[in-house]
This record gives C-alpha cells, sequence and structure tokens, in this order.
C-alpha cells in the first residue's frame, strides 16, 4: 500500500498530470494534484484513482507528465472541454454564448453535466421553459464579473453575482475543499481567455434568507421552532453569523420519552444546552466533510461531524435527512433523532447513556430513583461492566446499602479533587481521596474515563465495585479466616497496636497459604520467634497507602524493614490486571481499612536478589562463546558457557 501510494503520488506530481478520486458505490469524484491530494479513503470508503492530463494540457511522446500546453480559450469552449457541456448547452439556449465568448473577466461556478442531471425534473423544467428570464437568471448566479482563482476564494469570504448583485458565499476549508454556496468545486481553476471556470457539484440558487426564516417556514420543524422561541435563541439566528444548524425535525422530537421532553421544554437552562449543542460555531457544508472530525458546539462540548458514503453523520449515526439548506448566515441539516448532551441530562440518564448498565440497573433496583432523576447536587460513582465480574448482582440489604455508598452528596469534578480529601455519602460513610502519579482514586475505585457533568449532578466511572473501610489493617485480617496464622503471628510479634493505630499502611499480607507452604519445622520455629517475625512482617509493610490502582509498570514502596518492594502488573493496561510484589502476584487486592490497606499474597515475600555478571571471551578462536562470572565475590561463585548465535 505505501508504494502503491507513493507511485500514485509521483504520478499526479508529474507536470500538468491531475488524478481524478472516484468514491467507490458514489457519484462522488474529487479533482486532485498535487496541491490537493486527498487520502485514498474518502468517507471511510475506497477511491478509484485515474490520471489523465489537466485540462489545456497534452503530452509530447517521450516526455514525462503533459508539458506541451495549448492555446487557451474563451469560457465558452472551455466549459465544453471540462466536463460542463451541458452548462454550455443551456448558455447558448439562454442566449449567453456571445457574453462569454466576447470581452472580459468572468468567474464562472459551471455545474457539471452530473449536476444539471441530478436536479428534479420538475425544477429543471421551470429553468428551461422560460429561458429570456429564469435560465438566463440561473447562469448569471452562477457567474462573478471578475477573475477570482481558487487561492482568491478564502474562508468566509462572498462575491456579488451577475444576478441583480446577490452574493455567492464562499467557504476554503483547512483539509482543501472549496464550496461556493455548498457546493463543492470538483475541477477549480480551468483557465480561459476571458475568465475562469470552476466546475462545481450542483447547480446552486441565490439565497436571500437568513437561517432562522428557513426554520420558520418549514411545517416539520414546527416543534424545534417552538423551543428555539422558549430558550430565547431567536435573534441569534436572525443576526448575522456563520452557523450550522443540526435541525431536529417533529419526528425526532416524538422519539424522546415524554417525560424527558417535558422536563427539558420547562426547564430554560437544559432547554438552551439541549439547543446549542445542535449549532456549531462555524458553517459547515457536509461536502467539506470528507472524515470524521470533532467540531466545537455553542453549548461548549464537541459534535464528531463525519461521513460514510454519501451520508453526514453525527456522533458516527447517519442521521442526517437533509443537508445543505443555506441561509445567509448559515447552513441548516435536518436530523431525524434529537441530540441530548450531558448537560441537559440527569444522573439516570448519564448513566444509561454510558457502559455502566448493571452499575445502573442496580443503583435503581436499590430504590435510588428519585436521587437518580431529581435535581440533587450529587456525584455517582458508576463502576464499568468488569468491575462486577464474580459478584453476586441479586439485590439484598448490604448490596443495597453498597450501592447508596457510591453516591456522594455533593456535586464534585474530578478536577477539584485533592490527596486526602473525604467524601461524604448517602449511606454517611466517609471515603477518601488518593492522588496518585498515574491515577486518582476514591478508596479502592479509580476514575476509569472523563466527567459526565449533568444538568444537576456529576458521574464519575470507576473501574471497582467500592470496598469501604469498616475497620483497622487489624480488624481486617482478623474478620477473614485466610488470615488466622497471620493474626497469630501479629501478635507474637507484638504489632498489634501498630495495625491498629492511625495511619496509611500497605500490607502485603500472606494467606495461611502461604505460611503452610514453609517446611513444617521452619514454620515451627518461625511463630515462636517475636524478633523475626517482626523483621519479616515488616518488610511486608508499606510505608504509604497504594491501593491496586496506583501500581504502574514499575513502582516502588519503601517496606518498614527493609530496602525496597518492587511493584508492577501483568496486562496494565487491562482493567483486569494482576499486581505482582516482589514477583510474587496479589491474590485479592484492596481489603480497604480505615488505616491502610490489605493485599492478599499467597506467598512468604522475600527480597529480590540482584546479581551483576561479566562476559569473558572464552578463547580466540571462538570469539561468539563467552564465559559469564560474577563481578562481585560476595556472590556465590558459579560459572557458565553461554554461546552467542549470530543470525
Amino acid at each position: 500500500r505505501y508504494v502503491s501510494d507513493v507511485l500514485s503520488l509521483s504520478l499526479s506530481c508529474r507536470p500538468n498530470v491531475c488524478a481524478m478520486q472516484h468514491l467507490k458505490g458514489t457519484d462522488k469524484k474529487y479533482f486532485t494534484n498535487c496541491k490537493q491530494w486527498y487520502h485514498r479513503k474518502i468517507c471511510g470508503k475506497p477511491t478509484v484513482i485515474t490520471y489523465e492530463c489537466c485540462p489545456g494540457y497534452e503530452k509530447i511522446p517521450g516526455e514525462r507528465g503533459c508539458p506541451a500546453a495549448l492555446p487557451l480559450v474563451n469560457i465558452y469552449n472551455t466549459l465544453g472541454v471540462v466536463g460542463a457541456s451541458t452548462t454550455q448547452m443551456y448558455s447558448e439556449r439562454a442566449q449567453m454564448r456571445n457574453e462569454i465568448e466576447g470581452p472580459g473577466s468572468f468567474t464562472f461556478f459551471a455545474p457539471s453535466n452530473e449536476a444539471w442531471a441530478a436536479l428534479p425534473t420538475e425544477i429543471l423544467d421551470a429553468l428551461v421553459s422560460n429561458v429570456n428570464i429564469e435560465l438566463l437568471n440561473a447562469l448569471h448566479y452562477h457567474m462573478v464579473d471578475r477573475r477570482l482563482t481558487s487561492e482568491e476564494l478564502r474562508h468566509g469570504s462572498s462575491f456579488a453575482s451577475m444576478y441583480q448583485d446577490f452574493h455567492v458565499h464562499i467557504h476554503h476549508y483547512s483539509n482543501g475543499i472549496v464550496t461556493v454556496n455548498c457546493a463543492r468545486l470538483i475541477k477549480p481553476d480551468q483557465h480561459a481567455t476571458n475568465g475562469i471556470v470552476h466546475v462545481v457539484d450542483r447547480v446552486i440558487t441565490a439565497i436571500s434568507n437568513n437561517v432562522h426564516t428557513l426554520l420558520d417556514v418549514d411545517d416539520d420543524l414546527e416543534t424545534l421552532r417552538t423551543a428555539i422561541a422558549a430558550a430565547g435563541l431567536t435573534t441569534m439566528l436572525e443576526e448575522e453569523g456563520q452557523y450550522t444548524i443540526f435541525a431536529p425535525t417533529n419526528e425526532a422530537f416524538e422519539k424522546i420519552p415524554q417525560e424527558t421532553l417535558n422536563r427539558i421544554l420547562g426547564d430554560p437552562v437544559a432547554l438552551r444546552d439541549l439547543l446549542n449543542y445542535h449549532i456549531l460555531k462555524h458553517m459547515q457544508c457536509a461536502e467539506s466533510i470528507v472524515a470524521g472530525t470533532p467540531m466545537e458546539t455553542l453549548q461548549g462540548t464537541v459534535l464528531e461531524v463525519g461521513c460514510d458514503g454519501e451520508h453526514m453523520t453525527l456522533n458516527g449515526k447517519a442521521i442526517v435527512t437533509k443537508k445543505d439548506q443555506l441561509g445567509t448566515n448559515g447552513v441548516v441539516h435536518y436530523i431525524n433523532e434529537l441530540l441530548i448532551p450531558d448537560s441537559a441530562k440527569v444522573l439516570l440518564e448519564l448513566a444509561e447513556g454510558s457502559s455502566v448498565a448493571t452499575a445502573t440497573k442496580l443503583f435503581v433496583e436499590a430504590g435510588l430513583s428519585p436521587h437518580l432523576t431529581g435535581s440533587e447536587a450529587l456525584t455517582m460513582l458508576a463502576p464499568l461492566e468488569d468491575a462486577f465480574r464474580g459478584i453476586d448482582t441479586t439485590m439484598r440489604p448490604d448490596l443495597r446499602k453498597l450501592m447508596t455508598n457510591h453516591i456522594l452528596k455533593e456535586r464534585l469534578s474530578s478536577k477539584s479533587l485533592y490527596h486526602g480529601q473525604q467524601l461524604e455519602t448517602l449511606g454517611g460513610l466517609k471515603l477518601r481521596v488518593f492522588v496518585y502519579r498515574n491515577n486518582l482514586c476514591i478508596e479502592n475505585a479509580c476514575i476509569a474515563a472523563h466527567d459526565k457533568t449533568g444538568r444537576y449532578a456529576t458521574m464519575f466511572t470507576v473501574d471497582k465495585v467500592l470496598t469501604p473501610p469498616m475497620g483497622t489493617v487489624m480488624d481486617v485480617l482478623k474478620a477473614d479466616d485466610r488470615f488466622s496464622l497471620l493474626v497469630g503471628a501479629v501478635q507474637t510479634a507484638g504489632m498489634t497496636e501498630l495495625l491498629n493505630q492511625q495511619g496509611a499502611l500497605t500490607f502485603f499480607a500472606p494467606t495461611n497459604d502461604a505460611f503452610n507452604a514453609l517446611p513444617p519445622a521452619e514454620l515451627n520455629r518461625l511463630m515462636r520467634s517475636r524478633s523475626e517475625l517482626s523483621t519479616i512482617l515488616r518488610y511486608h509493610l508499606g510505608d504509604e497507602l497504594l491501593v491496586s490502582g496506583a501500581v504502574g509498570s514499575h513502582t516502588r514502596v519503601k517496606p518498614l524493614q527493609g530496602e525496597k518492594l518492587e511493584l508492577g502488573v501483568v496486562s496494565p493496561t487491562s482493567r483486569n490486571q494482576t499486581v505482582y510484589v516482589n514477583r510474587v502476584p496479589v491474590a485479592d487486592p484492596d481489603l480497604m481499612a480505615t488505616n491502610g490497606v490489605v493485599h492478599a499474597v499467597n506467598s512468604i515475600i522475600k527480597p529480590l536478589r540482584e546479581f551483576c555478571f561479566t562476559l569473558y571471551p572464552v578463547n580466540r578462536t571462538t570469539p561468539h562463546t563467552f564465559l559469564i562470572l560474577p563481578s562481585s565475590a560476595n556472590v556465590q561463585t558459579f560459572c557458565v558457557i553461554y554461546t552467542i548465535y549470530l543470525n
């Protein structure tokens, strides 16, 4: 593919060679050269590229490209060689031939043959039946009484046409596409002796109404008109500007549950946000889109405006039913689905629009719907789907209480959270905030997506179901039968007070399986030795609180005794990652305590041993064979013959 692209670019960059990209399965064509090179895919569809001499040039045998320049001809004759012969024919029928053959300097935005063929029959018949007036006026509207190259067609500019000085409106987009009244220039800069021809992909019509008037005269937009008036946006849409309006039809409003629609229509703030979410700050013609692009709305967030073949899309959906209804201050595209921004939603609607279906179901089953649909200032902690794997989600009193503790009593932004902050839940618990280098966590649950800020409340998507602290580290150990031997060892080592006192500890807690893996004689000796138990257990205790979500690929923790603990994760980008401490996997992470966190391990953790070796060539006749010896005398001596095989 790379070689093919380079070859194609090389061909198109030869002197006066032009390429025509035809979008497979559609009638769309893109005329390109070195200065206008599009990708092989447009609107997600592959293109077929053909090469030809640019108009006005011919090949010379034995030479590269099309170096022979043909004599320029007048506009009338130019129309015949650039794919606009129908425009040429109608110009003669409208008695314009003498005008565009004679002296002057004109710009002619000439509809292609396909553009005329695409006109509805009744419109075309109306134009040509009265050739002295309608057809002449229509063609004059495609002309400007001066020569304008595509470089002079600047974004947002307009020029008086030769039809009663009605202006044509130009948009020159950053991707190289140029439009006039939203018609795309498919063959720009076709020079003539008396001007220049730009072939366009549709017949354009004069514009006299602003976008509000366009909305006001269409019965299919009655609900939208009512909403605009209620939100006080009428004046804005009548004033000068360059707006793009994605106009929901009556059908689009009817698809919304009546209760939701009534709530938004009755709330001026939510209604204004809803409508502004349908309006872009700049004018975007449909033909300017060749791939999905995020675009800022008047509401402040973005819509992804894209295309799929011939269909214009919004946020990946082909919901645009009518395109490019042009006004003097913008363009209107009709859509059959209402776009509701997060800022107009209540908590339940935020959750229903996210990947937290199980959490949403449990919030409702826990009887929390009044909080989720009301106007309270709250923050919901909504665990992702994977967080519930292996958890019994049958509603019961303890689960109801847990879900209540996933809702905080105030509206928060994740950007305002700080380390050590305490947050109160609807259930009355206090949850702690932990700020790490690579994560932001509330207890064991780390924030996994951007905030969703609703009308009254906010939703944080988190990676785990909360396990609120229910006691000290010692209480956690005593409440879990897996740690019965560890509890005895802690008491023998005289560390009970340490694990009960206020602090922020991380305990990599050996389970009964970890102790029972020791030889019986060694276990018996260890469990009677206060000093040895204290040394070992203190090496399992970190002097900071580190939940599993804070562990990166290489994380170090300072233990209460010893040099360091090396932490890491397998599949660090996965939600179901496994944490390792000194290469020992954590069997059960994030047992939260009021003074720390417990991570269960099934092995006693030992310090990692570091070895440094020196490679010595064995002899000169075998230069790729080495003797590996320890570099330090305090390392047990051994040697290995290591042969390096080179390809």
